[in-house]
């Protein structure tokens, strides 16, 4: 029989596969790597079209699927109760020790996290982005992320710049928030074994075509810098709202052989748009920690960002060592800076090498130190003292005149809730679920739980 699993952790966000973005590739990296170090990792995310209730993916990570659908922007409709009985089956089924709540965005997040202190579990927040101060969508979001982590045991920041905007957002104290950085996948995101020819410089773009983005940015920088070097072209991977307003610019001025406009790329073909490339953009206005920046560096591409948020933290400009100044090249948010930063790019690109650029890389990111990271605040969680229903009614009553009593009332309607589902379903009712473990026998990936059953059912 295999060892049992260390600890037992639920990761919850409605950002999952078959959904790709940083945030989706976060959790699956973080899980694959838990799994590795011997915990039992499962993910909660809502359906995707189809795909509804237990999926199995590589290493044995489960996932649920809930028959939630989403509501707005791959967020579920926020339903405060209505969760709490498949979230507290499911953490009762597989033995739940940590829940790991990911996003503000999430409304899956906030209502599992919510349930599961409720019940008295142990909880963590990631936050991956940031989030500003003044317009109406950042002070309701800013509220409910102090409802929701007035009660965390820990949370994880992304980046300095994240911890500090996290801690003015929610009200959380300092000491129990870490900054834990992204990572990339070395081994997938490889250089070509041909370097693209420099007599065409192709400058590649993938994002989001919104306005955080930086879309906006991308319609004046790119006629300019085609203006001023004829022998440049771009590949702009993406979609969103902002595709409008990049295929108006392309027509306008007459620039449909010099801009090719790709549409949604799947992230298994990202590796190969980047490669046929030479130099990075990356444009956003606002950016927790930019994966991608680090996934064009491991191509061997040179990046031209914009100093924003945590991006400048990967770089020596404020004494961090993460991401060499040679590999990339910052501009504030402004056409004309941006212009500069590409001309700068574009004079130091013979003296750049991608194979040591990636053997760099390998060095420098590791999803495996994530990982280890990770765990140190997971134990640390654990350490967290079990508070009584009055002592955690105390700090929601700190989260203002009006809004502290509302969500005082929120959180005894969830206990009575709770106690209701106790009555009707004890614990004792809920069947365990068998701990899936994979072993390599003979070649072939053999699940120690299935061999289990399988004795059982034979005699």
């Amino acid at each position: 029989m295999a060892e049992p699993p260390k600890l037992r952790v639920l990761m919850v966000s409605d950002f999952f596969f078959p959904n790709f973005g940083g945030v989706e590739n976060h959790i699956y990296y973080l899980s694959q790597c838990l799994l590795k170090l011997g915990h039992k990792v499962v993910v909660m995310t809502h359906a995707y079209g189809n795909r509804s209730g237990v999926r199995y993916m590589t290493g044995g990570l489960k996932v649920y699927y809930v028959p939630w659908r989403p509501f707005v922007m791959q967020t579920t409709f926020p339903t405060v109760y209505g969760t709490l009985p498949i979230v507290r089956t499911i953490l009762r089924r597989e033995k739940i020790t940590v829940v790991h709540g990911h996003q503000a965005f999430s409304t899956l997040c906030h209502e599992a996290l919510m349930h599961a202190r409720t019940m008295g579990y142990k909880v963590v927040f990631t936050d991956h982005s940031l989030y500003g101060f003044a317009d109406v969508g950042s002070i309701h979001m800013n509220k409910v992320l102090q409802f929701s982590l007035a009660d965390i045991d820990q949370a994880i920041c992304v980046s300095h710049t994240s911890k500090e905007n996290t801690v003015l957002r929610s009200g959380l104290s300092p000491a129990k928030v870490f900054m834990i950085p992204n990572a990339v996948d070395t081994a997938m995101f490889k250089p070509a074994s041909v370097r693209p020819s420099t007599d065409i410089i192709t400058i590649v773009v993938i994002s989001r075509l919104v306005y955080r983005k930086g879309a906006d940015l991308l319609v004046e920088v790119i006629p300019e810098v085609c203006r001023l070097y004829p022998n440049v072209r771009f590949v702009v991977g993406g979609d969103g709202p902002k595709h409008v307003r990049l295929e108006e610019m392309r027509e306008k001025h007459s620039l449909q052989d010099r801009v090719e406009m790709l549409g949604a790329v799947p992230h298994s073909r990202v590796r190969s748009v980047l490669v046929t490339g030479h130099i990075f953009l990356n444009s956003s206005l606002t950016e927790a920690f930019c994966i991608a920046i680090l996934e064009a560096a491991s191509c061997g591409l040179l990046t031209v960002s914009t100093r924003v948020g945590g991006v400048p933290e990967a770089c020596p400009l404020h004494g961090s060592q993460v991401l060499p100044d040679d590999m990339v090249v910052l501009a504030e948010p402004d056409p004309d800076d941006m212009v500069r930063a590409i001309e700068k790019a574009i004079s130091i690109l013979p003296s750049i090498n991608p194979e040591e650029m990636h053997n760099r890389m390998k060095k420098l990111y590791s999803w495996q130190d994530v990982a280890k990271r990770t765990e140190i605040v997971y134990d640390r969680a654990l350490k967290c003292s079990n508070r009584s229903l009055l002592e955690r009614l105390s700090r929601f009553l700190s989260c203002g005149a009006w809004a502290g009593k509302l969500f005082c009332m929120v959180m005894i309607l969830d206990y009575l809730l709770w106690q209701l589902l106790q009555l009707l379903q004890p614990d004792e009712d809920i069947e365990e679920a068998p701990d899936i473990r994979l072993c390599h026998h003979r070649g072939v990936e053999v699940s120690e739980g299935l061999k289990e059953e399988d004795k059982v059912r034979n005699g």
